[in-house]
């Protein structure tokens, strides 16, 4: 027994008069006994006569038990041993879509089907909230950098039961250039059951951000006939004259944007029939 110039008695009582280190016992711990001198490693928390004593196995193989609490050295401090409390359940990690996370993910190899997007801007934004749902799905976003050869396009890509499109157009809204564009497009004979086309309201995808992610309550009103992205830039005072000024512009609205919570519920919902599309 290790000797610091007080007794046993003189040990416990110090440690019941002041508020000392709890010390959860853990398998392996290496504690001593004061009153007997016994240094054992942890072995197993059991509950005896109404209370938890602690099994400390010395280096010869033989156990001992001891009441938990006060009357214990580790590493020649006193200490009050506790239960080891047991780890709580992980709760499930969420993507920033929402989603359980899958952890330990390999991407599956793209199949292909494929998610179609008006621009980079909006492949960006549903790369960053949806990305690992994709990839769990196998399922590639592709920029068209204009819909106005829809029709076409999908007329090329060759539609079919395994060859699934989802479009993503934006100011998708009755009677709009957009809408007669999309038309047109689901007119494809091979389209039917084979491509599905859903938008949003919005001029541009930056507005499918909720606005108050950079503090502002509303976006700020772009003049008719300003181009948009421009026009806002302007309006929150950020730089707008060049192409690397709309670039910067929108990596720090992008940037912004955390999770799905970030963004208006009229893209959300069509993102997300387009993946079950894709993927049911």
């Amino acid at each position: 027994m290790t000797n610091y110039g007080w007794g046993p008695q003189d040990i416990t009582a110090k440690a019941a008069r002041r508020e000392l280190a709890e010390v959860p016992a853990e398998p392996g711990l290496v504690l001593e006994d004061v009153q007997s001198g016994w240094v054992g490693a942890v072995v197993r928390v059991e509950k005896s006569g109404g209370m938890h004593v602690v099994a400390l196995e010395d280096r010869r193989g033989k156990t001992r038990s001891f009441p938990l609490g006060f009357g214990f050295l580790l590493e020649g401090r006193p200490v009050k041993v506790v239960p080891a409390t047991a780890a709580a359940p992980k709760k499930p990690q969420r993507t920033a879509s929402g989603s359980v996370r899958v952890e330990g993910l390999r991407a599956q190899v793209a199949k292909a089907s494929r998610i179609w997007v008006e621009g980079k801007h909006d492949a960006e934004l549903v790369e960053k909230v949806w990305g690992h749902d994709l990839r769990v799905e196998g399922i590639v976003v592709e920029p068209l950098h204009g819909v106005d050869d829809l029709a076409a396009a999908v007329a090329e890509f060759a539609p079919g039961p395994g060859r699934k499109l989802g479009i993503l157009v934006d100011h998708l809204v009755k009677d709009s250039k957009e809408w007669r564009i999309a038309q047109a497009a689901m007119a494809v004979p091979a389209a039917r059951g084979n491509v599905l086309i859903v938008g949003h309201p919005y001029v541009d995808v930056w507005q499918a951000v909720k606005p108050s992610v950079i503090g502002l309550q509303d976006w700020p009103v772009v003049p008719r006939g300003m181009d948009w992205k421009t026009g806002i830039l302007a309006g929150l005072g950020w730089p707008n004259r060049t192409p690397a000024d709309i670039a910067e512009g929108w990596r720090r609205l992008l940037g912004s944007v955390s999770t799905y919570a970030d963004l208006e519920p009229s893209l959300l919902g069509r993102v997300e029939e387009v993946i079950d599309f894709l993927t049911t």
